[in-house]
């Protein structure tokens, strides 16, 4: 079975490999018709000219006048002017020094010659990919094969964001379905690949599907009552003067919105199934009620830290701006209601929304999912016996026979024997009422005259059967008699 779990999961990676390669080489759904015939270069600054700049305080304008040395394309080794505009605003503006790598932009080329260039910007290509490259060893040294599938989903996600997302939206399609069934998308792949295909990424997957469902529904909704548009994010009021007036500015902020909010939403998805998973191998003899429980008792947790991480991801996109409300006076009640501000709380608020309600999602969906596993797993193999816990006859990991003492039954001091052949599972220790629960794995075998098991009569006939208390079951580790869970 593991062998072919194991071929599962390498088959659906090398899916999402090749399709990965496929969205790369295939045409893009968009053609900007300004980068047509633009040819791009590295170069490495020689010399430069700063007698056209103009000072005025923090602020530089004017032009910069630099020699450069063309290091790649067709036309490497040469040596050509390049011009660097500086119109006064330090987020764009950059000024270059001798020896700086340069991104290039080829103006003018006669017969094979470069005559003029345009400083586009830093060239920072090579440092990204050395430390792409670096987190990529340190992820695959961490997690293994594991840490490959998630580069492979990474991968996935940055291609698939950008020939379908951004394109999809650019063409004229309504920015919500198209982010909603991106990001859809990529969560499904994300979890599969990671995760595996088993119980615990369907779990996390629908949990992760509900809260992102949600966050999409609550933006729309409280949308029309911020009185917010669109144009708050950056660069959204560029697309339009660019001549994309098809795009609907506000319906790509709700799209920002819920998309800003599914990478959180995934986490605590996976985190809470991944507990589940672990609590039904452990203790496959929970019921529903306390599987849920557990369930909500890692969700709790999750989400308690990860609305404050949500809140300090948005907040750190506008810190200045918070400053310059500050350092001109403005009341926080009047600053919260600025239209910059009321789109990070409504992207904040509703993103937790999502976060809060994904946990108990994913909780009730792991109870019924896992629930048939843990049941079916009781009543076919798993049997607890209750027992005192000063008398027991084994250790976690023995092996047992039809007739092997077990201890002395907790409410009626008889003797308690195996029933079948199996492997003692787990024994769990409760130090109010110093009794020992000991789970035994029954094996699907024949028994000591050579018939076959019948796990029916043996849960009529065995009297131990604990009914588990979760909330009374407490560790008493003076007498060391306390002994853990293990498989």
């Amino acid at each position: 079975m593991k062998k072919i779990k194991l071929n599962r999961e390498i088959v659906f990676s090398l899916f999402i490999f090749l399709l990965t390669i496929v969205m790369l080489v295939v045409p893009d759904l968009y053609e900007s018709p300004f980068g047509r015939n633009v040819e791009r270069a590295r170069a490495r600054v020689l010399s430069v000219d700063n007698s056209a700049l103009e000072y005025y305080g923090v602020v530089t304008a004017g032009s910069q006048s630099m020699e450069v040395e063309i290091l790649n394309t067709d036309y490497k080794g040469q040596i050509v002017t390049a011009t660097n505009l500086l119109l006064g605003k330090m987020e764009t503006d950059k000024l270059f020094m001798e020896g700086d790598l340069v991104f290039l932009v080829l103006d003018r080329i006669e017969d094979g010659q470069v005559i003029n260039a345009t400083a586009y910007d830093h060239y920072r290509i090579h440092v990204e990919i050395i430390l792409l490259v670096f987190f990529a060893i340190l992820l695959i040294a961490f997690a293994r094969w594991r840490g490959v599938r998630s580069l492979l989903a990474f991968a996935f996600t940055v291609i698939i964001i950008w020939k379908l997302l951004l394109p999809g939206i650019l063409i004229g399609k309504d920015p919500v379905p198209v982010a909603f069934i991106v990001v859809t998308i990529i969560t499904a792949v994300t979890i599969f690949l990671v995760a595996g295909i088993n119980k615990t990424a369907i779990v996390a997957f629908l949990g992760s599907f509900l809260g992102i469902l949600l966050t999409l529904i609550l933006s729309l909704v409280l949308m029309p009552y911020f009185k917010l548009h669109g144009a708050v994010q950056p660069f959204s009021e560029t697309l339009l003067f660019m001549g994309f007036e098809i795009l609907n500015l506000s319906r790509l902020y709700i799209a920002a919105v819920f998309i800003g909010a599914s990478g959180a939403v995934l986490d605590v998805a996976i985190d809470v199934a991944t507990a589940m998973n672990e609590v039904v191998e452990k203790r496959p003899d929970l019921n529903f009620k306390e599987l849920v429980a557990s369930g909500f008792a890692v969700g709790r947790n999750m989400t308690s830290t990860m609305v404050t991480t949500l809140l300090m991801a948005y907040v750190s996109g506008y810190l200045s701006l918070l400053m310059v409300f500050m350092a001109q006076g403005v009341p926080p009640i009047y600053m919260v209601n600025t239209n910059y501000v009321a789109s990070e709380i409504l992207k904040t608020i509703v993103g937790s929304f999502g976060l809060v309600t994904v946990a108990p999602f994913t909780a009730l969906l792991g109870g019924f999912i896992f629930l048939k596993k843990s049941e079916g797993n009781m009543s076919e193999k798993f049997v607890v016996y209750k027992i005192e816990a000063s008398r027991t006859g084994v250790k976690i990991g023995d092996s047992v026979q039809p007739g092997v003492f077990i201890g002395d039954d907790y409410q009626t001091g008889k003797e308690v024997n195996a029933e079948m052949h199996g492997t003692v599972q787990s024994m769990q220790f409760n130090g109010s009422e110093h009794s020992m629960e000991v789970v035994i794995k029954y094996d699907d075998a024949l028994d000591s005259n050579g018939s076959e098991q019948n796990f029916d009569d043996l849960s009529e006939d065995v009297s131990g059967i604990a009914e588990l208390d979760a909330d009374s079951t407490e560790r008493d580790n003076e007498n060391g008699d306390v002994m853990h869970d293990q498989e």
